[in-house]
């Protein structure tokens, strides 16, 4: 399954070193949190339990969820992802797409067999429900009523709806992480992404408790580093900064809509980190952005969609428009 993100690929194919790439083709925010750098005590001892159940209460209070609820603290979404077929077994899984395909592949591993749903209504009888919200990559939309109102239904039979929210920082009013607790609803936060810290591999899961104490059990007693542990804690506590990126980023992504209109690519759609768009001549116009070293995402099973990340200044922006004039011309 190929990613946005590494430039390996990139480098074998044009012999330029990965430092000369604008990178484009993830949905990581250019906008990197300017955290404190951690204190040389918190690399050179292991991660403190009490550091670590701050953290859970400040993603809590940033996520707008319960305090009681439980959260988990992860290296990132990705191993949440991956371990929930192991703390929550299905033999049926339904999941609305198209979408993130590592959710599938998970599943698929497990042996549950896999349903996909073009809606969140229909679930049948599926064990699990798996929604992103908003979807990555068209950026649909579920409003909260309708999320609750399905795991609510699922929760009655004995059910799970996972809900993957891992780009609603920008759009806050559409989680339901202030539910995170119930029964039959387990909501997925990604920390890199709105942070500009994707490096960092920071992730939350929240509710219910069963599975919160399954899924800690296998990530171990040190699920997270120190110098991650310090970085969340300042990063979720800066509601202020918070406010402020949300600003940015909207602008970003509509200076990033008018000028892909510009080129003559069509909009599909994407959240305010980043677009997606269609041309028939997608997969050309790719390698063109790639032999002026953009590198953007592409997808095999929809070879005329392209999907462009934010970029971050001026600079990268002009960047971008003199190579959509020669690659779109």
């Amino acid at each position: 399954m190929k990613h946005g993100g590494d430039l390996t690929e990139a480098e074998v194919r044009s012999g330029l070193p990965g430092r000369v790439w604008l990178d484009l083709s993830t949905g990581i925010g250019p906008l990197a949190f300017p955290y404190t750098p951690p204190a040389d005590e918190v690399w050179q001892r292991l991660p403190q339990a009490g550091r670590l159940a701050v953290l859970r209460d400040a993603a809590a209070q940033a996520y707008g969820a319960p305090l009681h609820a439980p959260v988990v603290v992860a290296p990132g979404t990705q191993s949440l992802i991956q371990l929930l077929p192991l703390a929550r077994p299905a033999r049926q899984v339904a999941i609305v797409g198209p979408t993130y395909g590592e959710h599938a592949d998970c599943w698929r591993q497990s042996r549950a067999h896999i349903v996909m749903l073009e809606d969140l209504d229909g679930p049948g009888d599926a064990d699990v429900v798996v929604l992103v919200n908003p979807n990555n990559p068209d950026g649909r939309v579920w409003p909260p009523e309708r999320v609750l109102d399905c795991a609510g239904t699922l929760a009655g039979r004995g059910g799970l709806l996972v809900v993957d929210e891992a780009f609603a920082d920008l759009t806050p009013e559409i989680s339901v992480a202030e539910s995170a607790g119930m029964d039959g609803l387990l909501v997925l936060r990604s920390f890199g992404k709105f942070f500009g810290l994707g490096g960092l591999r920071l992730g939350f899961a929240l509710g219910p408790r069963e599975i919160a104490e399954k899924l800690e059990a296998l990530l171990g007693p040190w699920p997270v580093s120190g110098p991650a542990i310090e970085i969340g804690i300042e990063a979720l506590d800066d509601s202020a900064w918070q406010k402020t990126a949300r600003g940015i980023y909207r602008h970003l992504a509509e200076r990033l809509d008018h000028l892909l209109a510009g080129a003559g690519l069509e909009p599909v759609g994407g959240t305010p980190l980043y677009r997606l768009v269609a041309h028939p001549d997608a997969q050309a116009i790719h390698q063109r952005l790639a032999a002026e070293a953009i590198w953007v995402r592409r997808f095999d099973d929809a070879p005329n969609w392209l999907r462009f990340g934010l970029p971050g200044d001026d600079a990268a922006f002009n960047r971008l428009a003199s190579a959509l004039q020669t690659a779109c011309g």
